[in-house]
């Protein structure tokens, strides 16, 4: 199945139009005489040795990293605080797609809030590179990440791997669990499947579309017809399969490595697509705070936090991932090339949200973050 438009014509008509309101509110770069893309060696510094540093600094680092709910990166926090203490983090969690155009309309205003951000939304990295609103850095083990999780001059890294596909509560499909996307469509699963809406997260978005290229259209009027029960955030249908009010979840994040005796079983069929990505993180040239903020990066790259990461890949060429996994790369059906790219296409990535909105229905409900204004973190 085609595209709605292809990429070619839509990024040479519309890259423009793509850029968004921080380009056109801000200037290109955040200094005329600073070089926007300069790129150095890797931090030889030891974490001790940037942690006194980050002390001396004034010890706060403010973060902004994409998630579903308040606390869902506080394990995150108290690793750090514990780490390095005397450390003041603040870390706002909110969806990746409104922190980015609210660092777009801080940078604007000459509010800057966050030293770092952690999102979902790849295509705002690259924006900003190109804006000069990067720090170009290499932290320590910078050329020990694969190369789709860094950018070449350091303007970001990846720190995590993140997956979505489809799951299922195994007591509550016995042995019927189903095997492929193509399984969901059966009948008997009508009512009792839940999911994250496509046409709220960018990386559900590009799972349904796989599903639709792969499948085909049929496939889609058939599940809209199994009355799936949708909401809002990807922690929602691995919720509602634990707490038993859905058999079957899609759209939300999990590993090849979770235990067999999980509440939840997260699924992929070998040739069957699903997504993943690198989380990019990335130092704003602007932050008050930059020194705690490279001492960050260096600890979430380090090869003691990346062996136990949560979904079970690393970033990490020298990592082996756990559970027996092969390293994410090695998954032409994780389509990591592709999720980029499609985050690219802002106008194609508008039109399967408004088609998906037809088959399911608009979007309803608050934000599970809440609604954070401006400047959360202030």
């Amino acid at each position: 199945m085609s595209r709605f438009l292809s990429r070619r014509r839509v990024l040479a008509t519309g890259a423009g139009a793509a850029l968004g309101l921080g380009a056109a509110a801000a200037p290109a770069t955040a200094s005329s005489s600073a070089p926007r893309h300069a790129s150095g060696p890797e931090e030889t510094r030891t974490l001790d040795e940037l942690y006194r540093a980050a002390l001396a600094e004034g010890g706060k680092l403010v973060l902004y990293a994409g998630g579903d709910t308040p606390n869902q990166l506080d394990a995150v926090k108290a690793g750090f605080t514990r780490r390095f203490p005397g450390m003041d983090m603040t870390l706002i969690v909110d969806y990746s797609k409104y922190h980015g155009v609210r660092v777009d309309n801080q940078l604007a205003t000459g509010s800057l809030v966050p030293d770092l951000v952690q999102l979902q939304t790849l295509h705002d990295f690259a924006r900003w590179k190109e804006q000069g609103r990067l720090l170009p850095y290499k932290p320590a083990g910078f050329s020990k990440l694969h190369h789709r999780f860094r950018d070449p001059q350091g303007a970001w890294v990846a720190g995590a791997v993140i997956g979505f596909s489809f799951m299922y509560g195994p007591a509550a499909v016995g042995s019927d669990a189903p095997r492929t996307p193509l399984d969901l469509v059966d009948p008997k699963w009508k009512g009792k499947i839940a999911s994250s809406y496509p046409h709220d997260d960018d990386a559900v978005l590009y799972l349904y579309t796989l599903y639709a290229e792969r499948y085909g259209w049929d496939w889609v009027a058939r599940l809209a017809a199994q009355d799936v029960r949708f909401g809002r955030g990807t922690d929602f249908p691995e919720e509602a399969v634990s707490g038993g009010r859905a058999a079957i979840g899609v759209g939300g994040s999990g590993s090849l490595a979770a235990s067999a005796s999980q509440p939840v079983r997260w699924a992929v069929a070998d040739g069957h697509p699903f997504v993943a990505w690198g989380q990019r993180l990335a130092v704003l040239r602007q932050a008050k705070n930059p020194t705690a903020a490279k001492l960050y990066l260096n600890w979430v790259l380090s090869a003691e936090r990346q062996q136990a990461a949560r979904f079970g890949w690393s970033v990490r060429t020298d990592v082996t991932p756990a559970g027996g996994l092969k390293p994410i790369w090695e998954y032409p059906n994780a389509h990591l090339d592709g999720f980029p790219r499609f985050m690219a296409d802002r106008a194609e990535v508008e039109r399967w949200k408004q088609t998906f909105a037809l088959y399911f229905g608009e979007v309803k409900g608050d934000p599970t973050t809440g609604w954070l204004g401006l400047h959360p973190g202030a």
